[in-house]
């Protein structure tokens, strides 16, 4: 069976089911997208490793699994979600340590979020985004639209832009630079990332 790269679409709040998450896989060499329901804390920790510009105070789990396997030598060489049963996904990590190759069961998520800190790419089987892969359309761009427009729109009719509702970027309009600044701070020490990201979000188009 075929391999296809997967790269990272975006993550949102799942609309369908409280308290779960929408990470979206984009295939790379097509137009067809692997939705992939996970928990808030895999999400928090797949959006950090998105967001390279906040850094924990602490290690959160999956980066002290990155920590660990430095220290000893062992590299996560690729993921593959390789197996699809009632609509859960089934994912190994495929290590290195001194040239000896091993494969170890991973929840989905739980691979992404150690993925995206080790680089790795992302594949999954031909028959498997055949079977679960959609393609989701948007309005033909008009001469003279940015090429992402098209991303950006299918995103936001995809799920809801924001991951609380009640802590919208509205919230931030009336802040000053230095008072966001504060907010991000106090944010990141109480390891709220979702709100961190919105502060950020708000700090990036001022500047």
């Amino acid at each position: 069976m075929s391999l296809v790269r997967l790269n990272i679409k975006g993550i949102s709040y799942s609309q369908t089911q409280n308290g779960a998450y929408a990470l979206i896989l984009n295939e790379v060499d097509g137009d067809r997208k692997l939705p992939i329901v996970i928990g808030a804390f895999e999400a928090q920790s797949i959006a950090i490793a998105l967001e390279k510009e906040i850094s924990p105070p602490r290690p959160l789990t999956h980066d002290l699994f990155k920590n660990f396997a430095d220290r000893f030598d062992i590299v996560v060489k690729q993921v593959i979600i390789h197996k699809l049963v009632d609509g859960v996904f089934y994912s190994s990590l495929i290590c290195e340590r001194d040239k000896i190759e091993e494969i170890i069961d991973a929840r989905t998520s739980d691979a992404i979020a150690l993925a995206l800190r080790f680089q790795a790419p992302i594949f999954t089987y031909k028959n498997i985004l055949d079977k679960a892969g959609i393609y989701l359309k948007v309005n033909p761009k008009k001469d003279g639209d940015n090429e992402n427009e098209g991303d950006s729109i299918l995103m936001d009719e995809l799920v809801a832009n924001e991951l609380d509702p009640s802590d919208s970027r509205e919230n931030y309009k009336g802040k000053t630079i230095e008072e966001l600044q504060n907010l991000l701070e106090e944010a990141v020490i109480n390891e709220d990332y979702e709100k961190a990201a919105h502060i950020r979000d708000e700090i990036s188009k001022r500047e």
